[in-house]
């Protein structure tokens, strides 16, 4: 649905994120100045996507209305040029492909580590739980700063201290030292999770943000084995040292690419002012230009928001569906060296770094699908609809990927009591990683429909909940599977995706009504 912008006149700028239809250009300009989309676009509930009467300027088809409106303000990164959109957003895919690539990376070296300390490998693969675990919390104490400082300086500050954790993790002198610093990083690194939503928002228009948020999302989902597949490729070559040092030199690149090409993206569209317009590069990099900037949310009233949104039943019902998918394909990740390396597949460690291979084909194929999926979906519903639009439609598309989902655990475990080729893991994994790209961009993209002025508050509980299921897996899996056999465990977790696929029909089914009823808290910038 991607277009250019057409400006139609109007007399001044209106955010038809709130917006209410109306039967004149008049009436719809005077109540859209005090109704939000948040609580309701129409008297239904809807976007108003397909309107030539409202007056209002509209996408380079005469059609397609332009949701927010641009203001006339050249610095309104609305009005910036694709060159310069694509710029910013290109600055945060890096960021976002290694929160988990950065640790899952240290997944393929379980092995060589319990040698240099004298562990179990079991034992030796706790070392990612605690920064899994604290990606959620990282991500959710982020928000007030993205909303107070800027998108910029917290990315950029991301990555630096993604670099120096993992410096000090790889010169650590013993596990525990290397396990503190490794959660360390995936705390502090998190981030880019939460900045993605926030900078679609600002940059790009309703019907342009659902292949935006794919791409954004498969980057962060396609860093999860992307980065175990380079480091073990590594492994076979240095030691696990030297391969920590690998990926302490990716957080340094990420960081300068930031600097280069980052992009502040916060505007107050209600005042139509960029709160640090005029701030020299080097202030809006280090946050000082944040800081100095005035209007906008304080810190506490961001956190208060915060808790307000997570509550949300809108919300809370499709971030659970979200943690139970990714709990189990996170289980995946985390164990899948000690299922392949043992008998009876015995893979080495050029094999097994081959073998990474399947799930990135996963995740390449559920970005394409996604990437015209979604807008199928979207434009499908607006046509058969009168030009408007309702959020819940996009959850429509979590249908397929919970289906992959199922079946990749059932594949998964058949093939491991079995004994059957390992082409049957690879299979299962790709499926379970195209389930998990595709039911992040439709859970995503709902959730910047209903919260459009709070994208950032809205991240970072989907990233709260996305990774807080993860982390303890790593301390049972390994041992259920040993206690009840591949099948009944792994069957047991598709069995759990299929029940708790019930939120997101609740979701479709009471959505509309909830948005009405538990209304956001006062918009942000």
């Amino acid at each position: 649905m991607s277009t250019t912008v057409e400006e139609k006149a109007v007399g001044g700028p209106i955010d038809t994120e709130k917006s209410f239809n109306s039967a004149s250009t008049e009436e719809h300009q005077h109540r859209a100045q005090n109704i939000d989309i948040e609580i309701t676009a129409n008297s239904d509930g809807l976007y108003v996507v397909k309107d030539t009467d409202l007056g209002l300027k509209l996408a380079k088809d005469g059609s397609t209305v332009l949701i927010p409106q641009p203001s006339d303000d050249d610095e309104d990164p609305l009005n910036w040029s694709w060159l310069k959109k694509h710029k910013a957003f290109f600055a945060l895919l890096l960021p976002s492909l290694l929160t988990d690539w950065g640790m899952t990376w240290g997944t393929t070296m379980f092995e060589a580590q319990s040698v240099t300390w004298n562990m179990s490998i079991p034992d030796v693969a706790h070392s990612t739980s605690g920064g899994i675990f604290l990606q959620g919390p990282g991500g959710i104490l982020a928000v007030p700063l993205i909303q107070r400082y800027g998108r910029l300086p917290v990315l950029f500050w991301s990555q630096v201290l993604g670099c120096i954790m993992v410096i000090i993790a790889t010169f650590s002198p013993s596990y525990a030292c290397f396990t503190a610093f490794r959660t360390l990083q995936g705390f502090v690194a998190t981030s880019p999770q939460v900045i993605g939503l926030s900078v679609v928002h600002d940059l790009f228009f309703f019907h342009e943000r659902a292949r935006k948020v794919n791409i954004w999302a498969f980057t962060f989902l396609f860093g999860a084995f992307f980065g175990p597949m380079m480091s073990s490729f590594l492994l076979s070559k240095i030691s696990w040292e030297l391969d920590m040092g690998v990926l302490a030199i990716w957080y340094g690149v990420s960081a300068i690419l930031v600097a280069i090409c980052g992009e502040e993206t916060l505007y107050d569209r209600q005042k139509g002012v960029k709160p640090t317009s005029g701030a020299s590069r080097i202030s809006l990099l280090i946050g000082i230009a944040g800081w100095k900037a005035k209007g906008q949310s304080s810190l506490v009233t961001v956190s208060k928001h915060l808790v307000s949104v997570g509550i949300k039943p809108q919300l809370l019902l499709p971030c659970l569906f979200i943690l139970v998918l990714f709990t189990w394909a996170i289980g995946i990740v985390t164990t899948v060296t000690q299922f392949i390396r043992p008998p009876p597949y015995l893979l080495d460690d050029t094999h097994a770094s081959l073998f990474y291979f399947a799930p990135i084909v996963g995740g390449i194929v559920g970005e394409f699908f996604g990437h015209f999926f979604n807008d199928f979906l979207a434009n499908l519903y607006i046509k058969t609809h009168d030009g408007k639009y309702s959020p819940e439609n996009r959850l429509w598309g979590a249908y397929v990927p919970c289906a992959f989902g199922i079946a990749a655990m059932v594949l998964y475990g058949q093939t491991l009591q079995k004994g059957l080729p390992v082409i049957g893991l690879g299979a299962a994994w790709s499926m379970m990683v195209f389930a998990e790209v595709v039911s992040t961009t439709a859970v995503s993209a709902y959730l910047l429909d209903i919260f459009p002025h709070h994208a950032a508050l809205a991240s970072a509980w989907l990233n709260f909940w996305r990774t807080t299921g993860g982390f303890c897996v790593t301390y049972f899996q390994t041992q259920w599977v040993a206690k009840s056999g591949a099948a009944v465990t792994f069957g047991v977790q598709g069995a759990i995706i299929a029940a708790s696929f019930i939120f997101i029909i609740i979701t479709q089914v009471m959505g509309r009504s909830w948005r009405m009823k538990f209304l956001p808290p006062a918009a942000e910038i």
